[in-house]
């Protein structure tokens, strides 16, 4: 099968093509290949590659790694920093021509990076954390499942394949959320996650249709550079339909819900989907299509305001929360609103968002997996009311989740102040009162995020023990489970100063995702900004370090209405169930039942009368020739009856 490699020019012109038998490059459908062979082995050898199956899953996220690095600095070699691969015609039908094709440049590469280099240190995490479960070979089928279908969503060249590679990650989810299936809580979290995200995939597939019936293609070049002739109104409405598919993976309201219930998956699960898979997504689709998005300022106040919302919500629910994955989850919601905030802003916070997706990859992984960990040495206890003194008996989980969690909150000189502290001053950049809205929401979340990620580590590493009884000494990890964190609290320190200076400049070669700053000058001074943020950081860290530096209560206690509302997610489940669950049951058991009492009975009613009426009808054929003759006889003196009385003028 021959392999066409193309060139793309940074400005439109006839493109550059060569065959690739010789070229490295010419091989990057292996970084999709590799987790799907081995996850196609995994499933079909069963049971017999119990003993050995996960290495293969490791191995092959690993292979994969190191292809993705040897792809990266190729990358860096070529003038035009991308390479544009098709490999056969995917589907062929009247004017619609789609090719399975992989787009490998500067925004598709450090996203392999993050997914395949992250992914491998969660892979090899669950080598051991997945030790006892009887399932560990079909889990990590799933896993490189997940990892395949997440490298074709970010390295396909068109949205046809972005849209393949974003319902393998839908159906991988499913299966990895609910893979402790037995217990009702992971059945219902995975069938709820499915659902929602078909909600979201919904939307993204209008899009796709809107792409082909306006523009005639669905590749990326040839949509972004048709997207001047789409009208204002065309253009808004394919945005806000990509929007919708992106909030659905990446658990931005409204499609919110499923995120948080997504911790019934194993912990590994919970790692892989939120900090380098399935949340980012989202993130992903937005950037890559920056050239629909930046053609409409109401679709981008559109994407900024869904940001804004989330973030502030995910911050004031984390608040509320007891369970530590919970917690966790609702700081991910949080974090991708930053993100979200980024990619609406446009211009240069097209690539500040990426900066923050990609330190938050480490920062992530590491407290996820730090909360295995803990799970792990203690009985898998999840209510952060029930732990404290923990920095004693873990002190490697102890010292790991620290650097995580000094870098989710932007302290100086961590990861996080570095990737989030430009959104919020790129926020401040915009013109008129929105910069002040959504400037002061991002550094209201700074604040909010410093407190109740405090929270979350003062009560579970310090403070008082507050253990429970089955709970008799805490210990610590594995080394094959620390080695991971270690490795990753080293990112959650230094990776953000790394990826701050170097990824914008990177992302230029990227269609649109310029690395220079805003068109307006902030309306506070950059320094300002810098220190508000800090202080409202030390503020909100210091106050969760006040109030619960000595513990707190380990039931539940009457609360006012904020923390009320937090605690039921803000209301926001019961609006789903009002709105949509609710009149959807209502609809459904009115079809059942118009369905057995009209359709079904319609027929089941002519059934009857037939089987009725033949029943009665069976009982003249009685199998003697007098009735017969009687009958005919009958028969003989009713038509010469009816043919007198018509001859006589009765019937006329």
């Amino acid at each position: 099968m021959e392999q066409i490699l193309t060139i793309a020019q940074s400005e439109p012109a006839e493109a550059v093509t060569f065959a690739t038998a010789d070229g490295m490059l010419g091989s990057v459908w292996l970084l999709v290949a590799i987790p799907l062979v081995s996850a196609a082995i995994l499933l079909l050898l069963g049971k017999r590659a119990d003993r050995w199956g996960h290495w293969l899953g490791v191995g092959a996220i690993g292979a994969a790694f190191l292809l993705g690095l040897t792809y990266f600095f190729q990358l860096r070699g070529l003038e035009n920093k991308q390479v544009e691969l098709s490999l056969w015609d995917f589907m062929v039908v009247g004017d619609l021509k789609v090719d399975f094709g992989l787009l490998f440049d500067p925004l598709a590469a450090v996203f392999v990076l993050l997914i395949t280099g992250v992914g491998f240190l969660i892979h090899l995490y669950a080598v051991e954390y997945m030790a006892h479960d009887e399932g560990r070979r079909l889990f990590f089928a799933y896993f490189n499942l997940f990892v395949a279908a997440m490298l074709l969503l970010v390295l396909g060249n068109n949205y046809v394949m972005l849209y393949f590679g974003w319902e393998g990650v839908g159906l991988a989810s499913y299966l990895l959320i609910s893979f402790w299936y037995g217990r009702p809580s992971a059945a219902t979290a995975g069938k709820k996650a499915f659902l929602m995200n078909r909600v979201g995939d919904a939307g993204l597939a209008i899009g796709i249709f809107i792409m082909f019936a306006m523009l005639g293609t669905t590749q990326y070049d040839e949509v972004f550079n048709g997207v001047g002739s789409l009208t204002s109104t065309t253009v808004l409405v394919l945005g806000l339909l990509l929007l919708l598919g992106a909030a659905g993976k990446s658990g931005q309201f409204p499609l919110q819900a499923w995120l948080p219930d997504a911790m019934e998956g194993p912990t590994p699960v919970s790692a892989l989907i939120h900090a380098a898979t399935m949340v980012t997504a989202g993130v992903y689709l937005i950037a890559r299509s920056n050239a629909i998005f930046s053609a409409n300022e109401t679709l981008q106040l559109v994407v900024v305001s869904v940001g804004a919302l989330t973030l502030l919500m995910g911050c004031i629910i984390g608040a509320a929360k007891d369970d530590i994955k919970r917690v966790l989850a609702w700081s991910t919601v949080s974090q991708i609103g930053y993100m979200f905030l980024g990619v609406g802003l446009g211009g240069g916070a097209y690539a500040l968002a990426i900066v923050h997706l990609l330190a938050h990859g480490f920062f992530k992984a590491n407290m996820f997996l730090g909360a295995g960990s803990v799970m792990h040495g203690m009985n898998d206890q999840v209510d952060i009311r029930r732990f404290g003194g923990l920095s004693k008996y873990m002190k490697v989980t102890w010292l790991t989740f620290m650097m995580g969690w000094l870098a989710i909150i932007g302290m100086f000189p961590f990861s996080g102040y570095f990737s989030k502290e430009p959104i919020i001053v790129a926020a401040f950049e915009r013109e008129g009162w929105t910069a002040w809205l959504f400037g002061l929401a991002a550094l209201l979340g700074a604040g909010l995020t410093a407190f109740y990620m405090t929270r979350l580590f003062v009560l579970t590493f310090h403070g008082p023990k507050r253990w429970t009884e089955d709970i008799e000494h805490p210990h610590e990890s594995p080394k094959l489970m620390t080695i991971p964190l270690i490795l990753l609290a080293i990112g959650s320190v230094g990776a953000g100063f790394l990826l701050a200076t170097s990824v914008p400049d990177w992302l230029t070669a990227t269609n649109g995702l310029a690395a220079e700053s805003g068109e307006h000058a902030p309306v506070l001074a950059h320094w300002l900004l810098t220190a508000l943020s800090l202080l409202l950081t030390v503020l909100g860290a210091g106050l969760a370090w006040f109030l619960f530096r000595g513990g707190t209560a380990t039931e539940p206690q009457p609360a006012g209405v904020v923390v009320t509302a937090a605690r039921r997610n803000l209301y926001t489940d019961a609006f789903n169930e009002a709105v949509f669950e609710k009149p959807g049951i209502f609809l459904t058991r009115a079809l059942v039942f118009l369905d057995n009492r009209g359709v079904d009975g319609l027929v089941n009613g002519l059934a009857a009368a037939v089987g009725g009426g033949s029943g009665r009808l069976r009982r003249l054929q009685t199998g003697f020739v007098r009735s017969y003759a009687t009958s005919i006889l009958a028969g003989a003196l009713l038509v010469v009856a009816a043919f007198l009385a018509v001859q006589a003028g009765w019937l006329a």
